[in-house]
């Protein structure tokens, strides 16, 4: 299990954090995937926030994603990308959300992430980061890299045409 400045701080980790992480604050709203009862995916926007070290996101009460990470907390997060020529990559993560419940602590965080008020009912999640990936081109843009990391087989890169 990792926090995401753990990953950040982990040669040679480092750079590919560095990137997804600048990928992900590229764009205000993301996509995250949840599983339904069912098990069958589900895709839901939403907004995330890097506060100390930690990537944070929230949850309206009583929607779809919070109910689906309460009951299963596996998650993925796609970073969002524009459409080429202008495309710079995109970044995906995946891992398990950590419900916070301590009024305080919700409070501090959804504060951080610039919510002026903050319902008691919210869901707030910390993502405990089990896999990272990047996707962009090779600086001669005629082929695609995918860096990734995951906890078992640590950072590997592929190239393709």
């Amino acid at each position: 299990m990792a926090s995401w400045g753990e990953i950040e701080n982990v040669a040679p980790l480092e750079q590919l954090a560095r990137r997804a992480r600048e990928l992900f604050q590229a764009h205000v709203h993301l996509t995250i995937a949840t599983l339904r009862a069912d098990g069958s995916p589900r895709i839901s926007g939403l907004e995330a926030k890097f506060i100390e070290e930690d990537l944070w996101f929230g949850s309206m009460p009583g929607s779809r994603k919070g109910t689906d990470l309460a009951r299963d907390p596996r998650f993925a997060l796609h970073s969002g990308s524009i459409d080429p020529p202008g495309w710079q990559g995109d970044a995906k993560l995946s891992g398990i959300a950590e419900e916070i419940v301590d009024p305080g602590r919700k409070e501090e965080i959804f504060r951080a992430m610039g919510a002026a008020d903050v319902a008691v009912d919210s869901l707030l999640f910390r993502a405990d980061v089990r896999e990272v990936a990047v996707t962009r081109l090779t600086e001669a843009g005629d082929e695609l890299t995918i860096d990734f990391w995951n906890e078992s087989a640590g950072v590997r890169s592929i190239t393709r045409k």
